[in-house]
């Protein structure tokens, strides 16, 4: 029987920036993009592959790994993240424009 070397390179595809964010490497996809999507929608890696065709399935997976890794530190940001679009979306909800337009009676 012959003996075959295999090469065991690790390939994480996360790499964390200088403000802490973890991105997919070699894209403009943070990781959090993608849990967003797997959390929301449900979407399987294979789903997320059609959403993000640039991405590969390790890609994902890798990101989804991360996740799993890193849950209640991500979740937290999500979490934190949602907070801040209702309160945006309160402030909008109370602008002058949109009183001026309800008292318009144009948007009730």
């Amino acid at each position: 029987m012959r003996n075959v070397l295999m090469s065991s390179a690790v390939m994480t595809h996360v790499h964390i920036d200088p403000t802490g964010v973890a991105w997919i490497d070699d894209t403009n996809v943070k990781v959090i993009e993608v849990v967003v999507d797997k959390l929301a929608h449900g979407c399987s890696a294979e789903e997320i592959h059609f959403q993000y065709p640039h991405l590969s399935l390790s890609q994902i997976y890798a990101a989804l790994a991360y996740y799993h890794d890193h849950q209640q530190e991500l979740d937290a940001d999500i979490e934190r993240r949602l907070e801040e679009v209702d309160r945006e979306a309160a402030a909008q909800q109370d602008s002058p424009f949109r009183k001026r337009l309800r008292e318009s009676g144009l948007r009730r």
